[in-house]
């Protein structure tokens, strides 16, 4: 499970750095372009690794692989790995994320500072305490 370990520990500095640079408030974000365009990737970086550990989780204990990011989420809530409502709010992230990287319609600065300031560090911490716990009672072995 050395892949999950390490999947985990790079989640976990990029939520370091991203506390590091985040503005403490919205008029800061708004105003520093660095910045925000750092926050901006550094919320891509952390949603694209949360959805690889769910796939590196679900081929390492063996579950039915998924065909796409959203079945993955699923496949974790049906087998009690995350619960239905984390697994919501980490496809809303992702919806967030496809904005962000692709520009697909303008990208609300005041939704993106809330994420980042208050919902997905909160969320992604929930989301590795959860597989976590499933490494720790020995899921799937």
């Amino acid at each position: 499970m050395k892949k999950i370990s390490d999947k985990i520990e790079e989640i976990e500095g990029f939520l370091s750095q991203l506390e590091e640079i985040k503005p403490s408030t919205l008029e800061e974000y708004e105003k520093d372009f660095k910045a925000k365009a750092a926050c901006e990737r550094y919320f891509e970086k952390i949603v694209e690794s949360i959805i690889d550990l769910a796939f590196i989780f679900i081929k390492g204990k063996e579950i039915e692989m998924p065909e796409d990011d959203e079945s993955a989420l699923d496949t974790l809530v049906r087998n009690s790995v995350i619960t239905d409502n984390l697994a919501k709010k980490v496809k809303e992230a992702k919806g967030m994320r496809n904005i962000i990287a692709h520009l697909y319609g303008s990208v609300n600065d005041e939704l993106v500072f809330e994420a980042l300031d208050s919902e997905i560090i909160f969320d992604v911490n929930e989301f590795l305490s959860s597989i976590r716990k499933c490494l720790d009672v020995g899921y799937g072995t």
